[in-house]
């Protein structure tokens, strides 16, 4: 299966949570492979589970994080969609407000570490995929090597206080739960270096 660049992709909250994770997945749209898609309601659950695990962070500081994510993406933000909550059916009502989110926004996708929560039986209807963050960023870079490398290293370009080493980044990426993805980029990113050495050399 090849991911369509043009996806609408909805992050559910617990992908939005982790810090490495949230930036490699906004660094990868940065390079127009999917449109990221969320809701007030999302981001407010990121921010409060954040601050329940770590209170030293302030919230106005996390605001701002989101105020720059919908200012760097302007279409991500889907409002509007209450009325549809009460007709959808999930294992646990308070998650109905994503697939809401979705619906609304026309999205393709659902990236969430929580699968089991969205069954197949209630997201087929709308023409929905669920899918692991793992699985579905695996694809995108296998797919879209060039400009998944580009957003790798825009990213790791960007972490100056301390920098941290690609090497270092990818192990994040590792702990954050995305090994297969990790490997990929290694292996991607590694061999286009070595390709560019070549052609130089050359």
């Amino acid at each position: 299966m090849s991911i369509v660049p043009t996806q609408r992709v909805v992050l559910d909250a617990c992908v939005l949570y982790p810090a490495p994770l949230r930036d490699f997945l906004l660094s990868l749209a940065s390079e127009k492979l999917f449109t990221p898609i969320w809701s007030q309601e999302i981001n407010q659950e990121w921010i409060r589970n954040l601050l329940e695990k770590r209170p030293d962070l302030l919230e106005k500081n996390l605001q701002l994080t989101v105020a720059a994510m919908n200012k760097a993406f302007p279409e991500a933000l889907v409002t509007d969609f209450g009325h549809l909550i009460p007709e959808i059916s999930l294992p646990d009502p308070d998650d109905r407000h994503v697939l809401a989110c979705a619906i609304k926004a026309g999205a393709n996708s659902i990236i969430t570490f929580n699968t089991r929560d969205f069954p197949k039986d209630n997201t087929d209807q709308f023409t929905l995929k669920v899918l692991h963050p793992d699985d579905y960023l695996v694809e995108l870079v296998g797919s879209n090597r060039e400009e998944a490398c580009l957003g790798f290293r825009k990213m790791v370009k960007r972490l100056r206080n301390p920098p941290i080493s690609e090497e270092k980044v990818l192990e994040t990426l590792i702990k954050c739960g995305l090994p297969k993805t990790a490997k990929k980029i290694q292996e991607n990113c590694n061999s286009e270096s070595e390709e560019e050495i070549t052609e130089i050399k050359g």
